[in-house]
């Protein structure tokens, strides 16, 4: 860790308080792997509820119940989402601005 190249990542958790928890990792430990594998987790279940979101409100067949489930899934499955693109957006390699067209 002394080499300087461990960064802070956000983990897809939070803490009992729902507080935010970060890792101060170079991307190769046990945690970091643990973490990256929850973030896959929960990008499956985004992705099912997308489905499902397609689908269950046109089918007649849907109860309320179905609905009001998907409906209370849908905020918690976005909150792990955003904090997945924030962890990872956190995580790019900084780029200087492009040049714009005549030097502006």
């Amino acid at each position: 860790m002394e080499d300087g190249d461990d960064d802070v990542r956000l983990l897809p958790w939070t803490g009992p308080g729902g507080e935010p928890r970060h890792l101060v990792t170079d991307g190769t430990g046990h945690l970091s792997r643990r973490a990256d594998a929850v973030e896959q987790v929960r990008l499956a279940v985004a992705d099912d509820l997308l489905g499902r979101t397609a689908d269950l409100p046109a089918d007649r067949r849907a109860t309320a119940d179905q609905l009001r489930f998907l409906l209370a899934r849908m905020p918690e499955s976005l909150t792990d989402v955003r904090r997945i693109a924030e962890s990872r957006g956190a995580r790019l390699p900084t780029r200087s601005p492009r040049p714009t067209p005549g030097g502006r």
